[in-house]
């Protein structure tokens, strides 16, 4: 039997959550143990969702992904195969329970509250991420471009303006642009009849595998590190039991922070939560220039295109269908024709690949101490946003640990609300 071992604080997950949760605690020095399957300096495996993203730091992401006017649609958005927001039929009694709870969700109240509530966590990202990336060197991928919204049709465009209008009164700073204005921003787009919501101080990282490469080897120097799968984590008298192959170690208090994987250890700790899985598709050109210079989402389609470094990714689209399907094929192929909509002459991609997005009903991460006891602190549950507050998350439970008053109240972060 492998040998029983104590320690202070063991953070469950190696994706940018986690990584960001232990180098802050690090920083304070707090002595951690981060235990993920993936051995640290290794390759992210492209389905977890700190390896494929937009690389956006959405601080303008403040709407929730149910909505009154996704609600009014939600029957045809699932079952058209070529939405951006659609499910795999097979998964359709597994997900039954989730899609309640969203369509609840996404009335107009609860839909208000949840884009409140994600505003406030968002208020700081930026700030956050740019502290963040100084610390670990990593300025140079930061880039302070901003990001566009592009609507194609001059009724998709005046459409955008209460949208707008909403997430200003939320504190985004956004500028609607007429075509002629996004044509001298971004030459290599399409003309449009409609124009584009700008967001100049939206900031995004051009090589998001290499910040948190940055990340992972901050953690490796200076704390812990366990390669491993913790398959059972138990409450007990003087401590919590996380066992799994090779594993056996004791900690005084543990952070759950395993993205998708995480609704099983939640359970465990006590937390039932209706945790599922999104699945974000990605496609990704190898070229010294890429035709965009920021984040730019043509809104109608559902995707990003992203200017990386030495590559252009297009990344986006919603499917639910869980952890063990296959990638769906035809979503990735929706992928590339759209883009080549865009721009025509792009020849076959150099790679794609499918990742998971922990996502909640409600669109708001579960950030705060277990009902069952304070010794486990949940971080899971970001869905598109997990890049964005990473930092963010990072500083609340450290806050938590330490016995500070976090920034903002968890109450409607906590899986209580559940």
């Amino acid at each position: 039997m492998t040998p029983l071992r104590h320690i202070d604080i063991a953070i469950i997950g190696g994706g940018v959550i986690g990584l960001a949760i232990a180098e802050r605690l690090a920083a304070e020095g707090r002595d951690v143990t981060l235990i993920d399957p993936n051995p640290p300096g290794e390759t992210i495996s492209p389905n977890a969702a700190s390896y494929g993203n937009a690389g956006t730091i959405a601080d303008y992401a403040i709407l929730p992904v149910g909505t009154p006017n996704v609600l009014k649609n939600l029957p045809s958005l699932l079952f058209d195969r070529n939405s951006p927001l659609a499910i795999r039929r097979a998964a359709l009694p597994a997900l039954l329970p989730w899609l309640i709870r969203f369509a609840l969700q996404s009335l107009p109240g609860p839909a208000e509250r949840n884009a409140r509530t994600i505003a406030a966590l968002m208020s700081t990202a930026t700030a956050d991420w740019l502290a963040l990336g100084a610390r670990l060197g990593g300025e140079d991928i930061l880039k302070k471009r901003g990001c566009l919204y592009v609507y194609e049709t001059a009724a998709a465009f005046r459409a955008a303006e209460r949208d707008m209008a909403f997430r200003r009164s939320l504190g985004v700073t956004v500028d609607l642009i007429d075509a002629a204005t996004l044509r001298q921003m971004e030459p290599a787009l399409p003309e449009v009849e409609g124009g584009a919501a700008f967001f100049p101080k939206a900031v995004f990282l051009n090589d998001p595998g290499r910040m948190v490469g940055l990340l992972r080897g901050e953690v490796a120097a200076r704390a812990e590190t366990v390669t491993a799968t913790v398959d059972r984590l138990e409450r007990q008298a003087d401590g919590i039991l996380l066992t799994g192959p090779g594993l056996r170690l004791k900690a005084a208090r543990v952070v759950i922070a395993a993205g998708a994987h995480s609704r099983r250890l939640a359970a465990m700790a006590g937390d039932p939560v209706p945790l599922d899985t999104e699945r974000g598709y990605h496609v990704e050109w190898d070229m010294p220039a890429p035709p965009v210079t920021r984040p730019t989402c043509p809104t109608s389609r559902g995707f990003y295109l992203c200017p990386m470094q030495g590559r252009l990714r297009v990344a986006g689209t919603v499917e639910l269908g869980g952890l063990t399907a296959p990638p769906s094929p035809h979503r990735i192929a929706k992928l590339v024709e759209g883009a080549r909509q865009i721009f025509p002459d792009l020849p076959a991609p150099n790679r794609d690949w499918m990742g998971f997005r922990p996502s909640m009903p409600d669109s708001v991460p579960v950030i705060g101490p277990s009902r069952a006891g304070a010794e486990v602190i949940h971080a899971f549950g970001h869905g598109h946003l997990g890049v964005s507050l990473a930092p963010v998350t990072a500083r609340i439970v450290a806050d938590l640990i330490a016995g500070r008053a976090p920034h903002m109240p968890l109450a409607a972060l906590s899986p209580a609300r559940f």
